[in-house]
């Protein structure tokens, strides 16, 4: 499975905000590297410039590499409706993403680990392919001999506080949650620009 195995902080230090989660070292320097650090003077950046850096922040903040983000921007286009909201409706169906969303995971990469090490189950089925795809009414859920997984355990724990997305719901006890909705583009929480992105590739 081709994933990103690249430096993470920089990435998010690219963009001024944290793409993986939780990250120490981007909470103590937001900035990017460099002798003048956050105070250096950047030229007038093109249109381009703008919609290639917002499309890279999706791909990365996803965890989904080019070819298969540029195939579900054409899988969206060639849909009825708004062609960013569906990429992005896309994006949030991936197994990997709802084991994210469901505090399972403390990331998507620590979600797609747990999905390819075959953990979880959808509607009572080992799925471990991370891109798959969900259907309102979907159950996910975590294998029985993988409900002690420290990971999994120690996700949970740590992420009771946070608000579950409205378009999931959650069985803690169970370890069970049901994908009730695709969600409309305001219950998307991400801070990503999609019709940028769909101008990017519409050139």
């Amino acid at each position: 499975m081709a994933k990103y195995i690249g430096p993470k902080t920089k990435i998010s230090r690219k963009f001024g905000e944290s793409l993986y989660g939780t990250d120490k070292y981007f909470e103590r320097k937001k900035y990017p590297s460099g002798q003048h650090g956050n105070n250096r003077r950047r030229g007038k950046r093109s249109e381009y410039f703008i919609q290639l850096a917002e499309k890279q922040k999706a791909k990365y903040l996803y965890g989904i590499l080019e070819r298969s983000f540029k195939r579900l921007f054409l899988e969206s286009a060639k849909k009825k409706g708004i062609t960013g909201e569906l990429l992005l409706q896309a994006c949030e169906s991936r197994l990997d993403n709802i084991v994210f969303r469901l505090k399972f995971a403390p990331s998507r990469s620590s979600a797609r680990q747990i999905v390819s090490h075959k953990h979880i189950m959808v509607n009572n089925q080992v799925v471990n392919i991370p891109s798959f795809r969900l259907k309102p009414g979907d159950i996910i859920g975590i294998k029985e001999k993988s409900k002690k997984h420290p990971v999994i355990l120690e996700s949970i724990k740590n992420n009771k506080i946070g608000k579950l997305v409205e378009w999931l719901i959650l069985n803690e006890e169970k370890m069970l949650g049901t994908f009730i909705m695709i969600p409309k583009r305001s219950q998307i929480p991400e801070n990503i620009k999609e019709q940028l992105i769909v101008e990017l590739y519409s050139k």
